[in-house]
């Protein structure tokens, strides 16, 4: 579809004015470009599409706080920019608990960075504090690099439920982090 702002300002003042299938056309422009712009800076095509979903999420809160609509394309790719960071530190930091998680089991951990350590209790805690469903999810996924359809079958959910668990997750640690 043509990337025009004037039509994207068009679908947002009908969706602002209660519109609510104004929202699909706006997805339906954009949601490709956002999972494609947030996987160039992911390099995972899962996660990609959750940062386009939070994006969307973000998107739908606060649309009536754009004050240009015709600004819309540079004001939404900041918003997955920002949520594709966010995940890729959440992702790293939980790589490196996994590491540390490994290491340990082998009895042959050495750390000088005591900081280094502690942020990783404190992931690990952090963990252990969601519900059980999301641990679950979340170990399954970061910890033993299972992919969504496979955490569907060993969990007998569906695959839209461990989409939804993860990203749960994700928000909760991510909050709890931030606010530490």
């Amino acid at each position: 579809m043509k990337e025009d702002p004037h039509i994207d300002a068009e679908i947002i003042h009908n969706f602002l004015n209660g519109d609510q299938k104004a929202m699909a056309l706006l997805v339906k422009r954009w949601h490709l470009k956002f999972c494609n712009k947030s996987y160039w800076i992911v390099k995972d095509s899962q996660l990609a599409k959750d940062v386009a979903q939070e994006t969307w999420q973000v998107i739908i809160k606060k649309l009536d706080t754009l004050n240009n609509p015709l600004s819309f394309k540079s004001w939404a790719f900041r918003i997955v920019c920002v949520k594709s960071f966010d995940a890729l530190r959440l992702k790293q930091s939980i790589q490196k608990h996994n590491e540390l998680l490994r290491s340990s089991n082998e009895d042959s951990i050495v750390s000088s960075d005591s900081d280094k350590e502690e942020k990783i209790k404190l992931l690990l805690a952090e963990i252990e504090g969601l519900p059980i469903p999301q641990q679950m999810v979340i170990r399954l996924f970061y910890l033993e690099e299972q992919s969504i359809s496979q955490i569907a079958k060993v969990l007998n959910i569906s695959v839209g439920t461990v989409k939804s668990r993860l990203f749960h997750a994700r928000e909760k640690l991510k909050l709890s982090i931030k606010n530490k």
